[in-house]
Order: C-alpha cells, then structure tokens, then sequence
C-alpha cells in the first residue's frame, strides 16, 4: 500500500514538473550564467523562435522555481537596473505586476519613460518574466566591493544600457490599463540563447520515474487480481464440498428411513400371517 501511495506522489509531482515543461523553447536574457545583479529576464519563444509573451503570473513563478531560481522583486529589478539592465519587454515579478527596467528614454519602449516602467495588469495576462539567481548576486557584490573586473553581473561601463531585441513591430500602448500587453523592440540587437536542456533531460527524467510507476502499479494490480482469484477458487471448493456432503448425508437418511420402513412391514406381515 505503501509502494501506491508513493507512486501516486510521484504520478503527481510529475504532472506538476510536466506542466511547467511545457514551454521546451525559452530565452534567456541576459544570455545564462551572465544575470546582472543576479536578474535574468526569461521569455517564451514560438515555433518561429521568435520571442513572444508566453507566461501568466502563476506560470511565470513556476518557470522560475523549474530553472532553480526565484521570480525577482521590485527592489532585485531596481538593483540591476542601476546596474545597466534594460530591456524592452514586460515581465512579471515577486509583486504581480509586470515592469520593463529603462536607462535611456525610447519611444517604442516603455512609453517614452527611464526607470522601472509598471505595468498593472490581471494576473491571466500573458508577459515575460524577471528571474533572480541569489548566488550571482552575491558573487556579483563580492566583486563590486573589491573592485575586481571578472565581474560577470554587469557591464563595466554604466553609461552603455543593455538592451534587448525582439523581431515583432514596433508599436507601444497608450495607457497602463489596456486588455492587450504592449509588443515593443529594442534600437540593439541581442541573440537569443536557448536553454530548453534544462527542460528536456528533466522531461526524460520523468518520462522514466512515469514507466517505472506504471509497471509497478500494472504489477500490483496483476498480484492482487492472482490473489483474488485464488480465494474465490477455494471458497467456491468449500461450498461444493459442503454441498456434497448434505447430499450424502441426506441420501443416508433416506436410505435408513425406507430400510426402516420395508422391515416394518415385513413384521406387519408376519404378524398377519401368525394370526390366522
């Protein structure tokens, strides 16, 4: 009982770990293991590869904790972006809204605005998402306190932005309670880097624990049937056995009783007969 339970969690946690795999194709940027102040922004990319927003706010959290991360804060965000981050897309963070972080004022990007642009919206809406690795952050300050330049959260020079690149038109929205996300591009370009590895060896992962749970649950099933089945056997036996033994213990009455009857009248007769 203790093997289905265990297997019935794992069916469950797989389906959780299934259910956050299935964007196999994301973008990471800044590209992996280069975050600035410990931010990276994580976008979806479609069939095209081309980037797209693809998470709502419960989805865009789970992204985040199946790359081994936490979703950013407001105050995460703000950090890096003192730090040079900037991009040109929405993305969720810890507060559930969506933020796109600017250091140069642009008109197809955040409304013409530089700080951290906000963007409220219903948690069903679809954006990107801001992602923080905690020990980037602190190898990050590390380095800024020592002055070294193997710094790999940001750029050494803070009077050049980062930007990022999309392929989709430029067009911008008019007010922060639109239906619609805004699609915007950025003036530089930035290649896309793909980490769906992470996602592929884990789905592999759990395609196997699934079969194992299955062959497993498939051969309880099958010793529980045998068991079953072999009970019924035998008490069908025991009431056969208890049938035939009635049935002779009846006929032996019978025959006991018509015995007894036959003697009685062959003295009936002979007592006839003595009388005359």
């Amino acid at each position: 009982m203790n093997i289905i339970w265990l297997c019935i969690a794992s069916a469950l946690a797989i389906a959780s770990v299934s259910s956050d795999q299935n964007m196999t194709h994301i973008s990471v940027f800044p590209s992996v293991n280069q975050s600035i102040a410990g931010v990276i922004q994580v976008s979806g990319l479609n069939e095209q590869n081309q980037l797209h927003y693809a998470f709502n706010a419960s989805e865009a959290r789970r992204l985040c904790h199946s790359l081994r991360l936490s979703i950013a804060s407001k105050a995460q965000v703000e950090e890096a972006l003192s730090r040079g981050l900037e991009t040109c897309r929405f993305g969720w963070i810890d507060e559930h809204f969506a933020v796109i972080p600017r250091v140069h004022a642009l008109a197809n990007c955040g409304k013409n605005r530089t700080g951290l642009v906000k963007w409220r919206a219903a948690v069903t809406h679809k954006f990107d998402v801001f992602c923080f690795n905690e020990s980037d952050a602190v190898t990050q300050l590390k380095d800024t306190a020592t002055d070294s330049p193997s710094s790999s959260g940001y750029n050494s020079e803070p009077t050049r932005p980062t930007s990022r690149a999309t392929k989709s038109p430029l067009t911008t929205q008019s007010t922060s309670t639109s239906s619609h996300p805004p699609t915007t591009t950025n003036s530089e370009a930035e290649p896309a880097r793909f980490v769906g590895s992470v996602h592929n060896s884990a789905g592999a992962k759990a395609v196997l624990i699934t079969c194992s749970c299955g062959l497993l649950l498939i051969s309880v099933a099958i010793l529980a049937y045998l068991k079953l089945t072999r009970r019924c056997s035998q008490s069908s036996d025991v009431t056969q056995q208890q049938e035939y033994i009635q049935t002779e213990e009846w006929e032996c009455a019978k025959t006991i009783t018509e015995t007894k009857k036959v003697v009685s009248e062959d003295e009936r007769i002979e007592v006839d007969d003595s009388a005359h």
